[in-house]
């Protein structure tokens, strides 16, 4: 890795702390610098408009998940039914709400932009489909009977438990069975057979 990769990646990095501590407001290529605790100016070298520092803050996201992924095969399509594939699934959300908050923070204040800025939103579809061909992938080798159509559904699941766990809606207090047992029914119910 070059330096100046290594630095982009630190400036990426710094934006979605910042998207995460102070929102969509404060993040400027300033704030950038402090949380990345370089000198003035050394974000704006690197991004120079803010629709590039958003653009490297999704893309940041996604590598950085995408690794989290490497550590749970079955979320990568690597064997396992059902059973193995909501384990995964589970310790995924239970990591992204509890060590990775931040990241996921940082996130929805990136969906929520998208929503004004069409630039944005272009990269937030890249990112989109990645996921979406990663959890197909995924439910086919645990045996669902339409991964293509299910993948948007188990993204929405697993979307909408981190949200309402970080926003406080729905904290995760119950056992930690609960969850793998909630999506596990989930992922039953994707492999079961149609009738006739």
């Amino acid at each position: 890795m070059t330096d100046s990769t290594a630095r982009r990646r630190q400036v990426a990095d710094a934006a979605i702390a910042t998207l995460a501590r102070e929102g969509m407001r404060g993040l400027t290529h300033r704030a950038v610098d402090r949380a990345a605790d370089l000198p003035q100016g050394s974000c704006s070298y690197y991004f120079r408009t803010r629709q590039a520092l958003l653009q490297a803050a999704v893309e940041r996201l996604v590598e950085v998940d995408t690794a989290d992924l490497a550590g749970h095969p079955a979320l990568l399509g690597h064997g396992g039914g059902p059973a193995e594939l909501a384990a995964a699934a589970a310790d995924l959300v239970r990591y992204w709400t509890t060590s990775a908050g931040d990241r996921m923070r940082a996130r929805y204040e990136l969906m929520l932009e998208a929503g004004r800025r069409p630039e944005l939103r272009t990269a937030l579809d890249r990112a989109r489909a990645h996921y979406h061909r990663l959890a197909e992938q995924a439910l086919a080798a645990a045996g669902a009977t339409e991964p293509a159509g299910q993948a948007q559904v188990f993204i929405a699941f697993l979307d909408g438990l981190v949200f309402r766990h970080l926003t406080g809606a729905d904290p995760q207090s119950g056992p930690p069975a609960a969850l793998d047992d909630a999506l596990h029914g989930l992922l039953r119910g994707f492999a079961a057979r149609r009738p006739g």
